[in-house]
């Protein structure tokens, strides 16, 4: 564990973690706090920055990160579909760039981060609608389904493998991965890592999940497969690629869906990484591991849309120091 983890996870115990021990959950507080602390990189050398947030952007609404000579826009090269985290009910695009930027450079292609409508003003399933909606229409776009990896973290990566299940369930063509950095995937917080692991997640307390589930839940049941992931079919599922930190009280998320994926024949990826703090990647440049964990990340996005070579690849748990 790197002296700058060590930092942010001192720095998350003391800012972040007391906000999820008050009672209720305040969504203007959690927006204000967010924006407050945003903290936004600049565009990478040789990139460019478009933002998408007009009304008549729809699907599309949100930011595209995407080389500025448009070498990689091709329909036969990586594309990323993002799903940004923030419990459904705040942050964005913007706050999440530095994890986009770094994966886009990584990668060598093109990403789009969508800007999803947030709960409580629009509950489930309207963030999964907006999400299926973009992914067809960059298939309808000209960009091909097997050059595309739909990404996401916490709720984002709950979010992108519900889309990547109700893709699957409508007959659309799949994408050729799906990469999850700390996925939300169990709204229900039934996972055993919300007991065994309160209190030493430096992020966020393990009774808080359950309460801010229902913002964006609303009266749909907390195990409907298209809000909570880990409760869905995973057969036919392409590649899955998934990160989480050992401490998490989201771990067992992470944990479940790597399990029942492997189970149903899905070639599936696990990285727990040692004392990380939930979605770790998100801070990139500062942390050598949300470094390292980008460039694995990018591996994965070039691997599973190189043809061929998305053929033989076996499933594995890893635990990384």
């Amino acid at each position: 564990m790197s002296w700058q983890s060590a930092l942010a996870c001192w720095y998350l115990r003391r800012q972040f973690r007391p906000q999820t021990l008050k009672p209720g959950i305040n969504v203007e507080r959690a927006r204000a706090l967010t924006a407050k602390r945003a903290w936004s990189p600049r565009v990478p050398g040789g990139w460019r920055l478009r933002e998408l947030y007009g009304p008549g952007d729809w699907p599309l609404q949100g930011e595209w990160i995407e080389r500025a000579d448009g070498a990689s826009s091709f329909a036969n090269s990586p594309t990323v579909l993002y799903c940004h985290g923030g419990g459904y009910y705040f942050c964005s695009p913007r706050t999440h760039r530095s994890i986009v930027f770094g994966l886009a450079m990584r990668a060598n292609a093109p990403i789009f981060s969508l800007g999803y409508r947030l709960a409580p003003e629009h509950r489930f399933p309207a963030a999964l609608d907006d999400a299926t909606a973009a992914y067809r229409q960059l298939v309808a776009n000209g960009t091909a389904p097997e050059s595309i990896v739909i990404a996401g973290d916490s709720a984002g990566g709950g979010l992108a493998l519900a889309t990547l299940v109700a893709l699957r369930d409508a007959g659309d063509p799949l994408p050729a991965g799906c990469l999850l950095f700390s996925p939300w995937t169990d709204l229900a917080a039934t996972g055993a890592t919300i007991r065994t692991n309160d209190g030493l997640d430096p992020m966020f307390s393990g009774p808080a999940i359950g309460p801010a589930a229902r913002v964006y839940l609303g009266e749909t049941p907390a195990t409907h497969p298209y809000a909570s992931p880990v409760y869905a079919d995973m057969h036919g599922l392409p590649p899955l690629f998934i990160m989480a930190g050992s401490t998490e009280v989201l771990l067992d998320d992470s944990q479940r869906v790597a399990d029942k994926a492997r189970a149903a024949g899905v070639d599936c990826e696990l990285e727990v990484w040692k004392k990380m703090p939930h979605v770790w990647p998100i801070f990139a440049p500062f942390i050598p591991e949300a470094n390292l964990a980008l460039d694995r990340a990018g591996v994965f996005v070039r691997r599973v849309t190189s043809g061929a070579a998305r053929a033989a690849h076996p499933s594995s748990v890893t635990s990384i120091a």
